[in-house]
């Protein structure tokens, strides 16, 4: 039983609580987040630095009607808490909320929002709407130092330069993103650190934006004094304030990097091989082996295996460019037109920020670029993290030959191929599990599908990580005597058309698999190319809709993924 915390179901709540105090709450929230994030993992360190911070956010402001943006929303657990939602911190309910704001959940949230550098546009929008519409009220962007690195961040600030009214921004220094920061503009925060906010070379100053330091961001006096002093100013102000990440937990402050995302306590570790980890160790030996191999990471380079270890060996082949993906694509298309060889590895959620640099930059240009994906699948974590629509993306993009194997051997195969080769951009899809099966890509034939096994009246074509359930379905169909035939579509953002034309041979019905969106999907594709024939089509895949949080289980229901459902609506187009 917590002195204060359980008795806080809203900020009016909080307000009641004595300055004085507040510190105790901060010590209960604190503990209660770390028995949360032990229990069932999530965003750790972050939170853990900016407790003080958001009490001190609602003690002094009035939400909803100060409007609270959060950049990355990751970081605002202990908001949420303060906002109805305590039974984020109550075992029996942790996992009924989301980790990222959500206006479902509350009034207090104003955006679901999971990307980073989106704070401060979002924020100018906000302000500029309420001078527009006669609002009143404050609107507070609070970005952290990682989410500053963004090419969005800065277009913000130039625009919030331009408000003549209330904007303030709170920009969260904890001097780490996921990974150490990158970037120059971090040598003028580190200045600005070490000056007290004096330096005259002064990155917000120069925007043509007021400026305010605080040193103690874990001090709840110092942090109430300093966001009075702010409230209700009529112009845009950036208030930096230096927080602690990791504060309370020794673990997490001294493996700061690790400490970003946790796990669950306890949990024992995969026995399986991870292909972000197989992949890691393929590019180092590639970088070893020729000096011109750059590999390039946007800022997230621990998720995707890349190690400090790791990125001590690659050295200066091995580019973090901070969270700036649509910068990786376009730095991606000018080191291989310089000559070099650049691998870029992206996770599918943020893979599609990078959509005009991929269309411009990288395919319009034919620069012999790579990009591996990691997560191009079917998702179930929450709507801002989930490559479910990253396939259908990178389908229509001309110019780009894209891969989804079905294998590590084939992954390699292609990865091997695609860093030596000149004539163009090559995205490929890594496996979602280090599966593990025969070679069929063949550099001779790169664009050709792959027969598995020959049977007649029914054609199963399993793309990328759904090769495996194309092959359950085909031993399901076994059972009723129907021998089909299994095809492995590894090059699929165009038809192998003489393998579609044979079908028409001896198939009454080709099905398509893929871990993915349909709309614009490879299914898509295979359904226009018989669309003036008899050859029936279906096409299984996710809807075009967002998903979030949604079990495995549930969406092999909602999408009818089961082999035995698949075989069974198979039969019965078969049998009309």
């Amino acid at each position: 039983m917590s002195k204060y915390l359980d008795s806080i179901d809203s900020p009016a709540d909080l307000k009641r609580i004595p300055q004085s105090e507040l510190p105790e709450l901060a010590k209960e929230i604190r503990s209660a987040l770390i028995r949360r994030l032990e229990a069932v993992g999530g965003h750790f360190g972050s939170n853990l630095g900016a407790v003080e911070l958001e009490i001190a956010l609602h003690y002094v402001f009035d939400s909803p009607r100060d409007k609270f943006v959060f950049d990355v929303s990751h970081q605002s657990y202990t908001h949420k808490v303060l906002t109805g939602r305590r039974g984020m911190v109550e075992p029996e309910t942790y996992l009924d909320y989301s980790g990222f704001s959500a206006p479902e959940e509350s009034v207090h949230d104003q955006f679901k929002v999971g990307h980073t550098s989106t704070s401060l546009s979002l924020a100018c929008g906000l302000a500029k709407a309420r001078d527009l519409t006669g609002g009143k009220g404050n609107v507070v962007a609070v970005i952290g130092d990682g989410s500053m690195s963004g090419g969005e961040a800065f277009e913000g600030l130039n625009n919030a330069a331009m408000l003549d009214s209330n904007m303030i921004i709170l920009f969260n220094d904890n001097d780490m993103s996921i990974a150490p920061n990158q970037g120059g503009m971090y040598r003028n925060f580190a200045e600005l650190r070490a000056t007290k906010g004096t330096a005259s070379n002064n990155f917000f100053t120069a925007m043509g934006l007021e400026y305010r330091f605080l040193e103690s961001g874990n001090d709840l006096d110092a942090l109430i004094q300093e966001l009075r002093a702010v409230k209700d100013i009529d112009h845009p102000i950036v208030v930096h304030i230096c927080t602690q990440k990791g504060l309370g937990s020794d673990w997490a402050q001294e493996h700061r990097e690790e400490g970003h995302w946790v796990d669950p306590k306890g949990a024992e570790p995969s026995d399986e091989e991870s292909p972000t980890k197989l992949n890691a160790d393929f590019l180092l030996k590639k970088i070893q082996a020729d000096p011109s191999v750059v590999v390039i990471n946007a800022g997230t380079p621990g998720g995707l295996s890349l190690t400090p270890a790791w990125r001590a060996k690659a050295g200066k082949q091995f580019v973090d460019v901070g969270i700036a993906e649509e910068h990786a694509v376009a730095f991606t298309s000018g080191l291989a037109r310089g000559g070099a060889k650049p691998v870029y590895l992206v996770s599918g959620s943020f893979a599609q920020r990078t959509y005009d640099q991929l269309m411009q930059d990288l395919a319009l240009n034919r620069s012999a670029g790579v990009i591996l994906v990691r997560g191009a699948s079917i998702g179930t974590g929450d709507a801002t993290h989930n490559g479910t629509y990253i396939s259908s993306l990178e389908n229509i993009v001309p110019n780009v030959r894209v891969f989804s194997p079905s294998s590590m051997e084939d992954e390699y195969a292609i990865l091997d191929w695609a860093i030596d080769q000149q004539e163009g951009p090559v995205i490929i899809n890594v496996p979602e599990s280090a599966t593990h099966g025969p070679q069929r890509f063949s550099t001779e034939d790169v664009e050709r599908n792959r027969v598995v096994r020959m049977g007649r009246d029914v054609a199963l074509m399993g793309y990328g990580n759904f090769q495996a359930l194309a092959q359950e379905v085909a031993t399901e169909l076994e059972k009723c005597d129907i021998d089909a035939t299994v095809i492995d579509p590894v090059f699929a953002n165009d038809i192998d058309a003489e393998l579609l034309q044979a079908l028409k041979g001896d198939h009454r019905l080709v099905v398509t698999l893929e871990d993915g969106m349909l709309a614009g999907g490879f299914g898509s594709a295979v359904t226009a190319f018989y669309s003036a024939d008899d050859m029936r089509v279906l096409n299984y895949g996710a809807r075009r809709e967002y998903l979030d949080r949604v079990d495995g289980e549930a969406m092999r229901k909602r999408y009818h993924l089961n082999p035995e459902t698949i075989a069974q609506e198979i039969r019965e187009v078969l049998e009309r």
